[in-house]
């Protein structure tokens, strides 16, 4: 006879193997959606009509992602108060075989990811946002970090200019030193992350730690960028803080994917073009298509999974792995990328690293 109300918190409250932004997201869609509506229902009387009256309601008020979200922590809920918790028999959950109309899922329609788009985007980023901007936006594209995490994450540590000499771990930087030694690359070792209100280096998602190999001009820029200032962070914010605390889609992605108007006075800058095939996307799909590089180019699907921080299952999992000559040829690709869009210029490209000294986290 637990009500729902005393239910819900309880569980969260004892959620200790969580990520932080899987229990802020947990806390909201507790607070937001399933408290309201079950709080004074006891967890052992809930029916599957019941449920299945609350599932339509919810697909009928929010959006397909919301409501997977939503259907997947109920589920969790009711699971663990049969299996842990001994409030009732078994779950209102019944998963049945597909009835009814299929309905093909939605998915986001991408375009390929053109290095023509992906400069426009650099130099609006780098009218907004000086050379961190432009660094910012090739960064992404050539190594597939997920941003903003592990984008705002990367301290100047574990840069391609100072890694692996640099890194704390005596083991790490000494085989760091024996396999990249005639390649560069940087090391994913953070995500950046609000944990009980306060700012933290977190694990990456997935615990995806990893070692990424970058073409020469991509470790050019990172070590000009780093050369020009002296945060910690090899991304600091128009201010010079950390990029965490502002508020990037207004200030920053928005005139830099959507263009802006020419603005006179303190804060000058010149108008700003928008970005057609980008316009009202995420930034995320940089690192989509990254992958679409990476597969386009043939590399062995170890090495490609490796690099965007996933697994591979089963078998093929246990009995790959990633040699060096594979990451030297994603280094030959990436580069020969790079350079065949600069030869069918001519491209703008900034001459030196020029800091911008204000930040607009107020949206400002």
């Amino acid at each position: 006879k637990t009500l729902m109300g005393t239910y819900c918190w309880d569980w969260h409250d004892t959620q200790d193997d969580l990520r932080p932004n899987s229990t802020k997201g947990y806390r909201s869609m507790l607070n937001a959606v399933i408290v309201p509506y079950w709080k004074d229902r006891p967890v052992g009387d809930i029916t599957p009509l019941e449920y299945d009256a609350w599932k339509k309601s919810v697909k009928m008020s929010y959006s397909d992602a919301y409501t997977k979200q939503l259907l997947s922590l109920f589920s969790r809920l009711m699971n663990d108060a049969v299996v842990k918790y001994k409030l009732r028999a078994e779950s209102p959950v019944v998963v049945q075989a597909r009835r009814g109309r299929y309905r093909k899922p939605l998915r986001e329609k991408k375009r390929n990811m053109r290095m023509e788009v992906l400069h426009h985007l650099a130099c609006n980023a780098h009218t907004v946002w000086g050379y961190t901007g432009w660094v910012y936006i090739w960064t992404i594209a050539f190594t597939g970090m997920r941003p903003p995490g592990e984008m705002y994450g990367l301290r100047r540590e574990f840069a391609s200019p100072n890694w692996p000499a640099s890194d704390p771990d005596p083991d790490r930087r000494s085989e760091g030193l024996e396999r990249y030694g005639s390649v560069h690359a940087l090391r994913v070792e953070y995500q950046h992350q609000y944990v009980k209100g306060e700012q933290a280096l977190v694990e990456p998602k997935y615990d995806s730690h990893r070692t990424l190999v970058v073409p020469p001009f991509l470790h050019d820029m990172h070590a000009a960028l780093l050369a020009s200032h002296a945060s910690p962070w090899v991304f600091p914010s128009m201010q010079g803080g950390p990029m965490l605390g502002t508020n990037f889609r207004g200030p920053y992605w928005i005139p830099i994917s959507c263009g802006a108007p020419a603005r006179e006075g303190l804060f000058a800058r010149p108008e700003m073009v928008p970005v057609e095939a980008m316009a009202g996307k995420r930034i995320y799909l940089l690192r989509h298509g990254h992958k679409e590089w990476l597969d386009e180019d043939g590399h062995a699907r170890v090495a490609v999974e490796a690099r965007m921080g996933h697994e591979l299952a089963g078998v093929e999992g246990v009995y790959s792995n990633v040699t060096p000559g594979m990451e030297l040829r994603i280094v030959e690709t990436l580069q020969e990328r790079w350079e065949r869009f600069w030869a069918s210029g001519p491209w703008w490209m900034p001459l030196s690293p020029t800091p911008f000294p204000v930040d607009h986290a107020s949206g400002s």
